[in-house]
């Protein structure tokens, strides 16, 4: 290499698009620890670590490839890959039986992207502009928090079954739960309906309405992009969806030794630790362009990710725990979780009705996840 490419690649790493791939070197330290067996606590964290730079990549390939692919299919590669390093987690979790862990991570998700990554994006835009209010498009976003809410009524349904016909809720224990069978095909049938419902808001942000989804005039993707050709694109998304596999394979394999040991529930884990592994790149890309005073795109990623977990990731393990697993996962949650998805859900339809925010807004939304946190830990 160069002196001059050595120096921008340098360069690169130390800016702000480019520190998850400072932490490629922990995914060869994540196979030598898992080809030498060693501490399972110690594998857990690199393997987290690990993830993050590939689904970094991933992030980055496919939005090259949207870039090539034109607004339409652009925006569809997008939605479809937003989430794919958390739905891998969530398979490999799911053939180990980790069910519990599973469902965690879906709640987990959803509090990480309306509280967590909304409420950061909050505080940067603000301090961005000099501590004055953030404007953004208030009918995308209240488009999103209703498509957000209605999914979450959706998920809470087989609970509130269980709980008045069935056996009650689940702990937060990591024991797999058995079912009966009405609330299986009940949880079976309301994935299918969530997933018509993705499907059908697909067309809408894509097509009919895509003017406010993605107007290209305010979301200034070019300028980040590196011009990569179809092929580099298409290659490094391989590349990286068979690294996130291997590291997520890895992850999820040291789960329940590493908890035990750290003193942390499989719940906290998965609610907190997971949820945040596998998202850590797309939350930092909304902190970073809400800074740079597109809010819009920050709203859109915090609030349309969180939907796209209620309406695409959770019928989508649904329906593959009919196939892998020791048995299928009704989407019964705990208690915990349907209080904390319920208050997520409010929270977003709040914080979005006006169309603006301020950084104070963020540091709520921060301070009640962290709230949140903390109860699952005491938990």
């Amino acid at each position: 290499m160069s002196g001059g490419r050595l120096s921008a690649a340098l360069r690169f790493l130390r800016g702000a698009d480019g520190w998850p791939y400072l932490l490629v070197p922990f995914i060869p330290a994540a196979v030598v620890l898992e080809l030498a067996h060693g501490s399972a606590t110690l594998i857990f964290f690199v393997a987290a670590a690990a993830v993050i730079p590939t689904a970094a990549l991933m992030g980055r390939a496919t939005e090259e490839l949207a870039a090539k692919a034109g607004p339409g299919i652009g925006g569809l590669l997008n939605v479809t890959f937003g989430n794919a390093p958390e739905l891998i987690i969530a398979l490999f979790a799911l053939e180990a039986g980790l069910q519990e862990v599973v469902k965690a991570s879906i709640v987990g998700s959803i509090l990480g992207n309306v509280l967590l990554v909304l409420g950061a994006a909050m505080v940067a835009g603000g301090i961005g502009r000099g501590g004055e209010v953030q404007r953004f498009d208030k009918t995308a976003a209240n488009v999103q928090s209703t498509m957000l809410f209605l999914a979450v009524a959706a998920l809470m349904m087989p609970a509130i079954f269980e709980l008045i016909e069935g056996r009650g809720l689940p702990g937060i224990g990591p024991e797999l739960v058995t079912f009966d069978s009405t609330v299986e095909k009940l949880s079976l049938a309301i994935a299918v309906v969530l997933m018509l419902t993705y499907i059908i808001g697909l067309a809408f942000s894509l097509r009919t309405h895509k003017d406010i989804f993605n107007p290209v005039a305010e979301t200034g993707q070019d300028e980040d992009l590196w011009g990569w050709s179809t092929r580099k694109s298409v290659g490094a998304l391989a590349i990286a969806g068979v690294a996130v596999g291997l590291m997520s394979e890895i992850l999820v394999g040291s789960i329940t030794d590493a908890s035990e040991t750290v003193g942390l529930s499989e719940f906290f884990v998965g609610v907190i630790v997971i949820a945040i592994v596998g998202n850590a790149a797309e939350h930092w890309v909304a902190v970073l362009v809400a800074y740079k005073q597109k809010m819009n795109l920050a709203v859109n990623i915090a609030i349309g990710s969180s939907a796209q977990v209620a309406l695409f990731v959770a019928p989508a393990l649904v329906f593959a725990s009919f196939v892998i697993g020791p048995e299928p996962m009704p989407l019964v949650f705990n208690g915990f979780e349907l209080g904390a998805i319920l208050i997520a859900t409010l929270v977003a339809s709040q914080v979005t009705q006006e169309g603006e925010s301020t950084w104070f807004e963020g540091v709520q939304l921060l301070a009640l996840y962290v709230i949140l946190a903390l109860a699952f830990f005491a938990a």
